[in-house]
């Protein structure tokens, strides 16, 4: 009878975000320097608030993110870093993300080859586990409490700045396993794309369509996202997360600090769990390293 039924599962090994559209940092690393500026970017995020095991412990995944990525010329590229720390019930992972990525210029837009050095710390909290055999599980008495992994990434990126962009990248390829802890991280795949649309007659109005995909090569999950934007200051959209939730946004341009916040309604089967959906917050500053050039003075006999 198993071997005739077809299960579909739709789970969460790699940390998920609602700013997807603002995050290709972390996911892409040929996407570093993409920008022409520096970037700082920092997200939080609590999924589906409210949902606790039964001793009542906060078992949602909490993500918090802060990534920075520069252009530089010297390398013929740009370089990045992403701090990220991921919780999802008793399991906690740390990682840093060191990116370069190697910068040419393709038909009317900047492609971006980059390759991804990821450090992982993941850690369990055993002691908060009810084990159906009792603590003496052999299992958990064998199972150790946090591990270090190493791992890469590669990506490409093409930017047509004012225009479009697209990416595809890959995580994990290694595929390296903690011996400690027993977990088994997956190699993921991400393909993105967005493009930028100025309404004719309403050159104010700017209408911002893209779409983000990630895959473990069994389960496929799709980022369905429409941002409206007004004299590049003032957005807001709309996403559609298939069998999880649809996704509101909104946020503000102040100079060179951009705000963001996006409600997540849970639309999957968890609703019935006690959750109040999902939160989460984004912001990113940018700034040029640009110093003032001030004239230079020659002295000449002719001219005293």
């Amino acid at each position: 009878m198993l071997t005739i039924l077809g299960f579909s599962g739709f789970g969460q090994q790699e940390y998920q975000l609602s700013h997807n559209m603002f995050n290709n940092v972390a996911v892409n690393p040929g996407s570093v320097g993409s920008d022409e500026a520096i970037d700082v970017t920092a997200i939080m995020r609590q999924q589906w608030v409210g949902f606790k095991d039964p001793e009542g412990n906060n078992v949602a995944p909490q993500t918090f993110l802060v990534s920075i990525d520069a252009p530089v010329n010297f390398l013929h590229g740009g370089i990045g870093a992403t701090v990220l720390q991921d919780k999802l019930g008793f399991d906690k992972t740390i990682n840093l993300k060191l990116d370069y990525a190697y910068r040419t210029t393709l038909s009317a837009g900047d492609l971006g080859l980059g390759l991804q050095v990821n450090l992982a710390n993941k850690s369990r909290e055993v002691d908060k586990f009810v084990a159906i055999d009792g603590k003496d599980d052999p299992i958990f008495k064998n199972m150790g409490q946090s591990d270090m992994i190493l791992d890469f990434g590669l990506g490409a990126f093409y930017k047509v700045p004012g225009s479009y962009y697209a990416g595809i990248s890959a995580s994990n390829i290694l595929q390296t396993k903690g011996i400690n802890t027993e977990s088994n991280v997956k190699r993921h795949y991400y393909l993105t794309g967005g493009y930028e649309y100025t309404l004719p007659g309403h050159p104010a109005y700017e209408i911002d369509p893209s779409i983000f995909i990630k895959t473990d090569g069994t389960v496929v999950q799709y980022d369905f996202n429409a941002m409206v934007k007004y004299n590049n200051k003032f957005w807001g959209g709309l996403t559609y997360r298939p069998q999880d939730a649809v996704v509101i946004f909104l946020g503000v341009n102040i100079k060179s600090l951009m705000v963001g916040y996006s409600y997540d309604i849970t639309t999957s089967k968890i609703l019935g769990a006690g959750t109040a959906g999902s939160h989460e917050i984004m912001l990113r500053y940018s700034f040029n390293l640009e110093f003032e050039k001030h004239p230079r003075s020659y002295k000449n006999t002719r001219f005293l």
